[in-house]
């Protein structure tokens, strides 16, 4: 079987809700990330062989095959086909181990992996409050109630399950929070980032032009009393808005190679593809998923977590990484050490690509070998995967 070889990777800058990016079409921020990989990489536009896109919320803005049309807005050429895909907050890394799978397979030699959530435009929950609008119905069927009933599938009641079975306090929330924002500064400030951003034009509010390069959710100036200031999203809860992730705009890509094309585009090899997994986990706590994921990524590696010099598990709760680092044995000092969605955003199909990105380059900065990305999804699954850092001639 052949490999699968990361050689690009982007994301632009996340905004807030109702922010620098909310005038953007979902389908625009998928080409501009697009684009700049194509301008990268080098590519000819005609020898992609397909674009793989995650969206979650398939409606309006984001509906009719985002992908295609995400394709179609592109410099690619017109017969670079598009496909959309949805695995919750795991879409775009969903849409990473199909492409790496094409690759791997021989079936295809390059595809563009990525995804888009504009949140300000397509609320969450937007499709689900649709079909109860209009008769159109709810995702859960006879034969899933009969298995659940009563339950309405929650991520913050998961989130907070979560935080009670590991034994995980308000205090450690409040500081891993903090920490996030901490991170994402000292990263944004020291310019970890600016490689890896793609800036785009924007119009404010006022008229005037601007360009958007800084993501736009971290508080430079948070304080641990800031944090312990909020209320629980929940009656005696332990989450708060701060110790959840940022409702966000953004997208992101990663081109994947297998070494016939590396060598025939002269494509930059950026990481190898080493391990991927993905498993089904308790829909009711939901968010536990990254963690016998990782366990399965990491036994497939024949790896384990000390073989990982960083690792990028996605803070859609803070109790999610938290969980996940007490239940592998993780080091603290490797985990989302740039920031995480806490600070940095969530922008739901988007995310697993931009953390790879994300990855990526800080495997390059810091010269080091292997990194681990873990996402939980709504539903109770996650997917994992293993990169390994590498430079063309090893390819």
């Amino acid at each position: 079987m052949a490999d699968a070889y990361i050689v690009g990777a982007v994301r632009t800058a996340t905004g807030r809700k109702k922010g620098r990016l909310s005038q953007i079409h979902p389908i625009d921020m998928g080409a501009a990330v697009v684009d700049e990989l194509v301008d990268r990489t080098g590519i000819p536009v005609d020898k992609v062989d397909d674009v793989i896109f995650g969206v979650v919320m398939q409606i309006g803005a984001q509906a009719s095959n985002l992908g295609r049309n995400v394709s179609l807005s592109s410099k690619l050429d017109l017969e670079v086909p598009g496909v959309t895909i949805d695995r919750q907050c795991g879409s775009s890394l969903q849409a990473i181990q199909f492409g790496a799978q094409a690759v791997m397979s021989g079936t295809q030699d390059v595809v563009i992996c990525g995804g888009v959530e504009a949140m300000s435009t397509v609320e969450i929950g937007s499709n689900i409050r649709d079909g109860l609008e209009h008769g159109r119905g709810v995702p859960k069927g006879e034969r899933l109630e009969a298995q659940y009933p009563g339950i309405q599938f929650s991520q913050f009641d998961g989130a907070e399950l979560l935080a009670e079975k590991y034994e995980i306090s308000r205090e450690e929330l409040d500081s891993f929070g903090l920490l996030s924002h901490q991170r994402a500064a000292h990263a944004t400030q020291e310019g970890y980032f600016k490689q890896e951003i793609v800036p785009l034009n924007i119009k404010l509010e006022d008229g005037s032009a601007d360009v958007h390069e800084v993501d736009e959710g971290i508080r430079f100036d948070a304080s641990l009393e800031g944090m312990q200031s909020l209320n629980p999203l929940r009656e005696e809860g332990v989450i708060t808005a701060g110790t959840a992730s940022q409702i966000s705009d953004g997208a992101a890509a990663i081109m994947v190679a297998n070494a016939e094309a590396v060598e025939k585009y002269n494509l930059p090899v950026r990481a190898k593809i080493h391990s991927l997994a993905v498993i089904g986990s308790d829909p009711v706590i939901m968010l536990e998923g990254p963690i016998p994921a990782t366990e399965k990524v990491l036994a497939k590696a024949g790896l384990s977590i000390d073989d990982i010099d960083l690792y990028e598990v996605n803070e859609a709760f803070g109790s999610v990484p938290l969980a996940w680092a007490k239940a592998v044995g993780a080091d603290m000092d490797k985990l989302n050490v740039n920031g995480g969605a806490q600070a940095l955003g969530h922008p739901l199909g988007g995310t697993g690509a931009k953390l790879m990105t994300t990855l990526v380059h800080e495997l390059e900065r810091r010269q080091a070998r292997y990194g681990l990305i873990a996402i939980c999804e709504g539903g109770g699954t996650a997917n994992a995967m293993i990169i390994e850092r590498m430079d063309a001639v090893s390819a």
